[in-house]
């Protein structure tokens, strides 16, 4: 399905961007991986390699995502040894707890630097190939960004930021045959709650697993596939003439009201 597509995917080493990574691989994407953890991302490389039809292994580009020169390089280094790109899924981003009492300005721009700054800059470099390609972009969202939740408010804004990125976007390069779409997950078991500022134990993480089954409408929690599955399919021929959506993939907890 993606035999000789370029595909870059940011936050790629664990969670949802290492799970898409190798779905990509199976469907025989040519990769490039993004990140900061050098240790993890030879687990994934190994895997992608392992699920890939012709065994291609992934470019691996490590760098923070807050810095422009690194950014700059991840799209330098993919059309050094790729000289094209077809899809970019914006997926590195962060989870930190906090109310308006208590989020500092630091953690507020920290968050916003990573999740808003960080995929508008890489898109913004992105764009002049997608267009050559007639490509598209997955940006990953979350049910934060279509509905309030207390105690995330730096996190809740910077995805419904995310959100209308997608739709401006979708806007401005739909005419140039660029379809710009995003993903938006519910509770996910990645773990991304016991990490940052913040972060849950353990025991609170079990615990708030556990409310998932009365949170969303089916009863659980999602895994990762469940994600990476909506992201090929949006990145593939089979969504195109899908673009400017925000589709949820949440086990129905957008639609869930209290009663």
């Amino acid at each position: 399905m993606f035999s000789k597509k370029v595909v870059i995917i940011t936050g790629a080493s664990s969670g949802i961007g290492a799970k898409t990574a190798e779905e990509f691989s199976r469907l025989e994407a040519l990769l490039v991986l993004t990140g900061i953890n050098k240790e993890q991302f030879s687990k994934v490389a190994e895997k992608c390699e392992k699920v890939s039809p012709k065994k291609l292994k992934p470019l691996v580009v490590i760098a923070d995502m807050t810095k422009t020169n690194e950014v700059d390089d991840i799209i330098k280094m993919t059309l050094e040894k790729y000289n094209k790109l077809d899809v970019l899924v914006n997926n590195a981003g962060i989870l930190e707890s906090g109310t308006i009492e208590t989020t500092t300005l630091a953690q507020f721009d920290r968050i916003m630097n990573i999740n808003v700054r960080a995929p508008y800059y890489l898109t913004m470099l992105a764009a002049p190939h997608l267009i050559s390609s007639k490509g598209n972009i997955v940006n990953v969202s979350s049910v934060c960004g279509l509905r309030s939740f207390p105690n995330v408010l730096a996190y809740c804004m910077s995805k419904t930021a995310v959100d209308q990125f997608t739709r401006c976007v979708a806007l401005e390069l739909g005419g140039k045959g660029v379809r710009v779409n995003a993903v938006n997950p519910g509770v996910i078991t990645t773990g991304l709650h016991l990490k940052g500022e913040r972060a849950m134990t353990n025991e609170e993480y079990q615990a708030f697993l556990k409310k998932s089954a009365e949170t969303h409408a089916l009863r659980r929690p999602g895994v990762v596939k469940e994600v990476a599955d909506v992201i090929t399919f949006l990145s593939s021929d089979a969504a195109s003439n899908i673009t400017g959506a925000t589709i949820p993939v949440d086990g129905g907890r957008h639609a869930m009201c209290p009663r």
